[in-house]
């Protein structure tokens, strides 16, 4: 990022404060006023602000920045990081939309609670708020990383001003503010790399040049990444967005199960281009600049913009920071509220919009904790995928094989996962599986065995999902 220091800073920081005072302000305007729209928007979010929402938690600041990155060093393969989302939500909008929007449920534990019971909820929500948490430490790490370059503040001020800004999005807006104005920094973001994109092809004479010149893996469908990353990759990011929280929040926001569906397919839209759009970035700053870190291929061309463009491109990497860390927050205080305390405290719809808001401030709060004092958990983060697909191996064999639907067997099982994908990472990824596999085929295993060991009658099954979501709908009621 140091390229942005050779801009005009006065200008970068004045327009970075400029917007996050209007983008504040519009929050304050668009806030959520009840426990409804905060959670799930009231019901009556439009599919394609829905469809921009999603492809914001997937295509965040860490996404921009790493893809153009990855394909400096590997080609245009780079860009099966964020096609494999684009390959999720089209699966995800075929195969899972309607049965979670029909559960009538906003988070994916309670979903799944429908299926096999209480102690399965409440694991897959403990593993959903570590897995989030750690995500947005390091969201709280990367996004300090820009902002502390572009405002000249150090990286623990550049943290707190992360936290404070984004904490003030999500407590005051909920869902239904940060929707619409996740619309206006997602605006900013596209806008700010298709300027990327421009400068780079100005700067090269377009692709011809490049292609004559690279090795020919940098346009090879696999470059230099390899069938079984790419595989990886896109297998652990389709099992992320199956299970992750907020994409289930978002999509219960809309009026429909059809616009549930819409959603995911617009989502899935908004990702196809951009994956091509950041891989050819970083493919031209090789093509440029050979010899540089590879961190910088996507920040080196803000030092050949004018200055008005470098503000403005610098800006949309910083609304994508606020996008990336909200979103995440708010998805983290929808699991605390609805699977902990709702179920146990049965608050008035006042009092659980007013402890949410508390709830979410301490949220906010808790990733400058881990940095500040734990640093080593970052070490971790790469958990995250893989645990959210143990979850969605859990979701798919609920609503597609009813016959295992076992409470005990699927508490086991996300149990197992999270035990052995972290001892398999531990021991290196052994034979060079790797450790989503083991994710993916821990559950599986488990609750095979339980099934044939235990041998749970089906119908008993039957019973206890016949009167669970009674109970989980009269909770959620507000």
């Amino acid at each position: 990022m140091q390229a942005i220091l050779n801009g005009d800073s006065t200008l970068i920081i004045a327009m970075i404060v400029a917007y996050i005072a209007f983008t504040s302000w519009l929050t304050l305007k668009l806030r959520s006023r009840t426990s409804d729209q905060f959670m799930t928007g009231a019901r009556a979010m439009p599919a394609v602000v829905v469809g921009v929402l999603m492809m914001s938690e997937f295509v965040g600041a860490k996404s921009t920045v790493g893809t153009a990155q990855e394909a400096f060093q590997s080609g245009m393969a780079a860009g099966w990081a964020v096609l494999g989302a684009s390959i999720g939500f089209l699966l995800f909008g075929l195969l899972m939309v309607k049965k979670l929007y029909s559960s009538g449920e906003y988070t994916i534990s309670a979903a799944i609670a429908q299926k096999y019971g209480k102690s399965t909820m409440l694991t897959v929500s403990v593993i959903m708020i570590y897995a989030l948490l750690l995500v947005n430490v390091g969201n709280y790490v990367s996004g300090a990383a820009a902002i502390a370059t572009a405002l000249h503040v150090s990286m623990p001020v550049a943290m707190c001003i992360i936290a404070v800004v984004s904490t003030f999005y999500y407590v005051f807006g909920g869902l239904k503010g940060v929707a619409w104005v996740t619309i206006l920094h997602s605006a900013i973001k596209v806008v700010g790399i298709v300027i990327i994109f421009s400068v780079a092809m100005s700067l090269t004479g377009g692709i011809a040049p490049i292609q004559a010149k690279l090795p020919a893996y940098y346009f090879s469908w696999d470059g230099k990444i390899g069938f079984a990353t790419i595989f990886a990759w896109t297998f652990g990011t389709v099992g992320a967005i199956f299970s992750t929280q907020f994409i289930v929040q978002a999509i219960s926001s809309t009026p429909s199960a059809d616009d549930a569906r819409r959603a995911t397919f617009y989502a899935a839209a908004f990702c196809l281009p951009l994956g091509f759009l950041l891989a050819l970035i970083g493919v031209a700053a090789k093509f440029l600049y050979p010899d540089m870190n590879s961190l910088y291929a996507l920040p080196v061309f803000l030092e050949k913009m004018p200055p008005l463009a470098s503000a403005f491109v610098t800006t949309s990497l910083v609304a994508s920071i606020f996008v990336s860390v909200c979103t995440v927050a708010l998805a983290i205080a929808s699991l605390v509220v609805r699977d902990f305390y709702v179920p146990y405290w049965k608050p008035t719809p006042e009092r659980e919009l007013k402890m949410t808001r508390l709830f979410s401030v301490a949220i906010g709060i808790a990733p400058l904790v881990f940095v500040f004092f734990v640093p080593e958990i970052l070490k971790l983060s790469f958990f995250t995928r893989a645990l959210r697909l143990s979850i969605t191996i859990i979701a798919m064999m609920g609503f597609y094989l009813p016959l295992f639907a076992s409470n005990r067997g699927a508490t086991a099982g996300l149990i197992g996962a999270a035990i052995s994908t972290t001892a398999w990472y531990m021991l290196g990824n052994p034979f060079g599986i790797d450790n989503m596999y083991v994710a993916a085929a821990t559950p599986l295993v488990v609750m095979a065995v339980e099934r044939l060991v235990m041998g749970r009658a089906p119908a008993a099954a039957a019973t206890s999902q016949t009167a669970q979501p009674n109970a989980l709908m009269e909770r959620t009621s507000t």
